[in-house]
């Protein structure tokens, strides 16, 4: 995970967010406590990321920052500014394709409540983004700090299979 430093302030005037998000630039005012998950679902209506538990442990709110997975609910939106952020709507292509990522999740039928889903899916994005050939102790690793109260857990493993095996590069 990343961390994000903001200035402090005494002041509590509203501030100039401009970031760029699923490949759009995106500028706007908002109040200095507003984190990143208020700013995609409230200013942009991306409802991808979920609120889960407010504190950064649960995963339901993950998102792509520079292409590393990062809570938003508890990072501040000013602390993002000039930065790239993907949600879980960013990774369909342009002609509504879903990413294989998302494909594999459907394909499997990885999701009983489907809560938890946009953090699996975000987590499993970076996690094969930067190993594409995981073990499955690196898998449950990596999706270790997301929580699945349904117990998908079998459902989840086969999907980033899945989808490591479609995305990876052949050896």
């Amino acid at each position: 995970m990343i961390t994000f430093d903001v200035p402090t302030s005494a002041c509590d005037m509203p501030t100039a967010v401009c970031l760029t998000v699923n490949g759009e630039p995106q500028q706007r005012v908002t109040h200095p406590t507003t984190t990143l998950l208020q700013f995609l679902r409230n200013d942009l209506a991306l409802n991808g990321p979920k609120y889960g538990c407010g504190l950064g442990q649960c995963g339901a709110c993950t998102v792509l920052v520079d292409g590393v997975a990062a809570r938003s609910c508890v990072i501040p939106a000013e602390g993002v500014s000039g930065r790239s952020i993907t949600t879980l709507e960013g990774l369909v292509s342009d002609g509504g394709q879903l990413h294989p990522v998302q494909q594999a999740f459907k394909d499997t039928q990885a999701a009983q409540c489907g809560y938890c889903l946009n953090g699996m899916v975000m987590m499993t994005v970076a996690l094969l983004k930067h190993n594409p050939h995981p073990t499955d102790a690196q898998i449950r690793a990596q999706l270790s700090h997301n929580l699945c109260r349904c117990g998908s857990h079998l459902e989840i493993m086969q999907a980033v299979k899945k989808a490591a095996a479609f995305l990876a590069p052949v050896a």
